[in-house]
């Protein structure tokens, strides 16, 4: 058994051009051709992983507010969340990559993952897609939708009187269609952090999360 069938198996997908698995585990220190490493399906497969996560959370928490499924949503697709189900898959053990000292990094893990979505929605469809994420994205393992890391910092900051944080884009960098964003929250008296995501709600929300820790560890 090649190592891609025994991945497949693990995935619990046979691709029909197994191409596109192959090119979803490329990093682009490999390569720099568009048709070989993993850019391209990584963006295709974070657009099809948020629309699943979507559908199977309108479907499973028919109560939910847009609000607390929009929670829900951002917890599931964060970057260490996606990096999470990948080393579950064992994926870091399957990419093409120059650098080992990157194989595990979260960003490497979670743009693989992503790819690997992309790749298998190309293959066979969203159905297929859909079953994949299904199978591989726990939804119900929190009960009540957690509580984004923006609404918890104004919370903190509330109760610690320290007035309402502020949030700027401070740069954008990458491709137009694949942006990154980097987003600076200031606290008063607390100084800033910032966050990076690929795109300003999830920017955002880093910069919010390591505010919380940069308040929580001065006490």
């Amino acid at each position: 058994m090649t190592e891609l069938n025994s991945l497949e198996k693990t995935l619990g997908y046979k691709f029909k051009d197994q191409s596109l698995l192959r090119q979803a585990l490329v990093h682009s220190s490999c390569t720099s051709d568009l048709d070989k490493n993993y850019e391209r399906l990584e963006f295709l497969g974070d657009r099809v992983l948020g629309v699943a996560i979507a559908y199977l959370l309108y479907n499973k928490f028919e109560q939910d507010t847009e609000g607390s499924l929009s929670q829900r949503h951002v917890s599931l697709v964060n970057k260490d969340n996606v990096a999470e189900t990948a080393r579950h898959l064992g994926l870091g053990k399957y990419i093409t990559i120059m650098n080992e000292d990157i194989r595990d990094n979260d960003n490497v893990l979670c743009d693989v993952c992503e790819a690997v979505v992309g790749a298998i929605y190309l293959d066979g469809g969203y159905e297929k897609a859909l079953k994949f994420v299904s199978e591989n994205w726990d939804i119900t393992k929190d009960r009540t939708p957690p509580k984004d890391c923006k609404t918890t910092l104004q919370e903190l900051t509330h109760v610690k009187s320290l007035g309402s944080p502020s949030y700027c884009v401070v740069k954008r960098e990458g491709s137009e269609h694949e942006p990154i964003f980097h987003v600076a929250v200031s606290v008063k008296s607390c100084g800033e952090t910032v966050g990076v995501g690929k795109n300003k709600k999830m920017a955002e929300q880093e910069a919010a999360s390591l505010m919380i820790e940069k308040i929580n560890d001065n006490e």
